[in-house]
């Protein structure tokens, strides 16, 4: 009995080292590999879609999720190809990359932020202004009035 038990916690720390040895194997060539290929397969479409589409429109959901959607779609392929995680911290960071230099002046609605027409804007300046001036007119008015009455 001794002996066997011995022998099962050596099985069992060989086997594990074997499976954290292939593991830090596929980690490390996820690292290179999987960058350079999503960048070079998934990346390389993205920019081609981005340049067909008006800058303007970059901040317009409807106009880029299907590029988007396509670009997150291959980065997991690639990743599923190279028996990679996903998502892991590369597909992160190369998100993050692409979301600085394609949506860094979108806001989180998917609109530019913008001033409302002058037509909706006008009476939210005019009417307080004009209020402002009739209560001072009134007080004025009412304070003369009363001057004379003791």
């Amino acid at each position: 009995m001794m002996r066997t038990s011995g022998v099962l916690p050596a099985r069992r720390h060989a086997a594990v080292c074997v499976i954290l040895a292939s593991l830090s194997a596929v980690a490390m060539a996820c690292n290179s590999y999987y960058e350079d290929a999503i960048k070079e397969l998934c990346l390389a479409k993205f920019k081609e879609d981005m340049e067909a589409l008006d800058q303007g429109h970059w901040c317009s959901w409807e106009d880029t999720v299907e590029s988007y959607g396509e670009l997150t779609n291959c980065t997991f392929l690639v990743a599923w190809k190279m028996n990679c995680f996903w998502p892991n911290r590369l597909v992160d960071e190369f998100f993050i990359s692409v979301h600085r230099h394609y949506f860094h002046n979108c806001s989180p609605t998917g609109r530019l932020p913008h001033d409302p027409p002058n037509r909706i804007l006008g009476p939210f300046i005019i009417v307080p202004i004009v209020v402002t001036l009739l209560m001072t007119a009134l007080v004025v008015w009412r304070s003369k009035r009363n001057e004379g009455i003791v």
